[in-house]
């Protein structure tokens, strides 16, 4: 269920903006469900919770990154 490997940020940077949303929802579903398995005390690795928002964070820095280049380039 839950992907342990952590992307590089060049990586990050070659997807497209459709592909960058469709990450942040995935991560945002998996954020909620976490959240519920805290809260219902089922959640067994902790440490999950700040690695998905931290991931997050990192694609939505990425998106906007490159919203404001191709702003700046038109």
């Amino acid at each position: 269920m839950a992907k342990t490997e952590k992307r590089s940020i060049t990586d990050l940077r070659a997807l497209t903006e459709d592909q960058l949303s469709d990450e942040i929802g995935k991560l945002k579903k998996e954020q909620f469900n976490l959240r519920f398995q805290r809260a219902t005390g089922q959640l067994e690795n902790t440490a999950r919770v700040r690695v998905v928002r931290r991931e997050i964070a990192r694609l939505k820095t990425v998106m906007s990154q490159k919203l404001k280049s191709a702003q700046g380039a038109a």
